[in-house]
């Protein structure tokens, strides 16, 4: 849109809801710490992730061990998907068995599709795990006019879970 000749940009919904810290406390409120896990994976491992995380994503997701002392606590990832233009930076704690304890979004760029940040729809992945089959319009309800949104973040939810197995630390 022009004003007098100038540019003016578009309103957008663009928000950071939670620091990657204050989504780790929320997660983990009992930690001592998160140590920084190194995600180094081959081919091979890339391309088991790839069978189950469709579309497979561009880069890794970042990963932190949550413990308290030398107990481990879980896990937690931040990681980023398409919503329908811009990325979606979300965050995902699993506890030690690898099930999901919480999801939340960290930061949501689009104009349409902020829903997906309601406790109720991310409700529905806490207890999940990687052999769950974390599908929208299967497990996961889909939320009309967010369907982009809600099918992304599904699909990366189903990334992490894989990524998780393949991780160097997780026995």
């Amino acid at each position: 849109m022009t004003v007098a000749g100038a540019l003016v940009p578009l309103a957008s919904r663009a928000a950071e809801y939670l620091s990657v810290e204050a989504a780790q406390r929320a997660a983990f409120p009992a930690a001592t710490a998160f140590v920084p896990v190194a995600s180094v994976l081959d081919a091979e491992a890339r391309r088991r992730i790839a069978q189950v995380a469709q579309p497979p994503g561009a880069r890794d997701p970042r990963w932190w061990r949550a413990v308290d002392g030398s107990n481990t606590l879980g896990w937690f990832a931040v990681d980023a998907v398409i919503g329908k233009q811009e990325y979606i930076t979300y965050s995902l704690a699993l506890d030690p068995a690898g099930k999901i304890i919480r999801l939340d979004v960290l930061e949501y760029r689009e104009t349409h599709g902020y829903e997906i940040r309601g406790e109720r729809w991310r409700a529905q992945f806490v207890g999940k795990s990687r052999t769950d089959s974390v599908t929208l319009n299967g497990d996961i309800a889909n939320i009309s006019g967010a369907t982009l949104s809600c099918r992304h973040v599904t699909d990366g939810v189903r990334r992490l879970l894989a990524f998780h197995a393949l991780l160097p630390s997780v026995s």
